[in-house]
C-alpha cells in the first residue's frame, strides 16, 4: 500500500482550515498594496500632473539638482529652460523633480 491511511483521510481542498492557510499571504498582499503600491501610485499621479502643468516663467529644479527657469514650453514631452543668463538647454519634462515657483501666466507677446 503506498497511501498511508492518515494521509487519505485528510481531506480535500474545501477543507476551511486549508483555506485559512492562504490568509497570512492574503493579509500580506493587502498590507503591501496600501502601504507600497497605493502611495506610488498617487505619486506618480501628482508629479505627471505637476509637469503637464509647467509654463514659461517657472522655476523648476530637475532630478539632476540643477535650478532652471523655464524659458519656452516645446512640446508635451520637452521644455526648455534657462540655465543661466544666455545659457539654454532642452529638457525632457519627465526629468523635473520639482517646482520651486509658479509664476503667472505670460501672453505670448510679452
Amino acid at each position: 500500500m503506498l497511501i498511508t491511511p492518515a494521509y487519505a483521510q485528510s481531506g480535500s481542498l474545501s477543507d476551511p482550515s486549508s483555506l485559512l492557510s492562504f490568509a497570512p499571504f492574503i493579509l500580506i498582499f493587502v498590507i503591501m498594496y496600501f502601504l507600497i503600491i497605493r502611495p506610488q501610485q498617487k505619486r506618480v499621479k501628482a508629479h505627471k500632473e505637476m509637469v503637464s502643468n509647467l509654463r514659461r516663467g517657472d522655476v523648476v529644479v530637475t532630478s539632476g539638482g540643477l535650478i532652471a527657469k523655464v524659458s519656452k514650453v516645446v512640446d508635451d514631452t520637452e521644455i526648455q529652460v534657462e540655465l543661466a543668463e544666455g545659457v539654454k538647454a532642452r529638457l525632457v519634462r519627465a526629468m523635473v523633480a520639482e517646482v520651486r515657483s509658479k509664476s503667472e501666466p505670460v501672453k505670448d507677446g510679452e
